[in-house]
């Protein structure tokens, strides 16, 4: 037989009424991180810092003449240059009639591409013909400067408006075209899956499943190009223009008027950033889903 267990009462009677150590006190609340995610937060009060002290340099170095005018401007050539474009008093077309010439061929241009660019990439995505057929063009001349096909471009079309459409086009339509058979890649297996099972036909999937999974690769393509637009309006302004933004630089800088080209630079470069403010503020309204899946 087992031998038995024996049990000692008053030592069960003491464990029971001993009383338990305290826990330990904390000094407070457990404090955690004001951000939860990497990036999170808004970065405005960094940019504005950031410029803030761009402007001091550039002040500096431009007032105390580490450097020469004919290099570096000062800020206050550059300002008065953009006023008297801006009220029509310099010895040249005023700023708006440069703007809404380059702005009426970014946009004419742009809208172009993404009405052929965006179908064929989705196409590209969805079949391997069309993927076969278009992929290799595409990837040949997306890293090609605009300079290099600008003369050919020239010898086909002239030297009206059509090249200086068409090079921003070609600049515009790659990003567009392959952000959006990337984006076709996007949605899960399991909710292709899952809409097959609840009865949706193949078109059905590609408009409801497909379709919005690509929405934001498509968007993140159209800031891109709208970026590779003004990257190429210098050199689609080349081509025999007498009004545009991208004019008044080349024109000023045969004269080596760095003042204009500064004032022209910081124009181009303000628009740009400015439509990117506006693709950004779309891309949260049509995707707010985005980075929280």
């Amino acid at each position: 037989m087992s031998e038995a267990v024996q049990i000692n009462p008053l030592s069960a009677t003491t464990a029971r009424t001993q009383p338990k150590a305290p826990a330990p006190q904390t000094s407070g609340p457990v404090r955690t991180s004001r951000f939860k995610t990497p990036g999170e937060g808004s970065s405005v009060g960094i940019s504005i810092a950031t410029v803030i002290v761009l402007l001091a340099l550039w002040f500096a170095a431009t007032n105390l003449g580490w450097v020469k005018p004919l290099f570096l401007p000062s800020p206050q050539a550059v300002f008065q240059q953009f006023y008297e474009y801006l009220t029509g008093q310099a010895n040249d077309k005023p700023l708006w009639q440069h703007f809404s010439a380059s702005l009426l061929r970014v946009t004419m241009a742009f809208w172009l591409a993404f009405i052929i660019a965006v179908p064929l990439g989705i196409a590209m995505g969805m079949s391997r013909v069309a993927r076969g057929i278009f992929d290799p063009p595409i990837e040949f001349y997306r890293p090609l400067p605009p300079l290099a096909y600008l003369p050919l471009i020239i010898i086909w079309f002239g030297i009206d408006e059509t090249p200086k459409i068409l090079l921003i086009f070609l600049s515009c339509f790659a990003p567009l075209a392959l952000a959006a058979r990337s984006g076709m890649r996007s949605a899960a297996q399991e909710q292709i899956n899952a809409a097959y099972s609840m009865g949706a036909s193949y078109f059905q999937v590609i408009r409801h499943v497909i379709l919005p999974a690509a929405l934001p690769d498509i968007l993140v393509g159209m800031r891109i190009a709208i970026g590779f637009g003004w990257t190429t309006l210098v050199a689609a302004e080349m081509v025999a223009a007498n009004v545009g933004l991208g004019q008044m630089v080349l024109n000023a800088s045969n004269f080596l008027r760095t003042d204009i080209v500064i004032m022209g630079i910081i124009v181009i470069g303000v628009i740009a950033y400015v439509f990117d403010l506006f693709m950004r503020w779309v891309e949260k309204r049509l995707v707010p889903w985005k980075g929280r899946m």
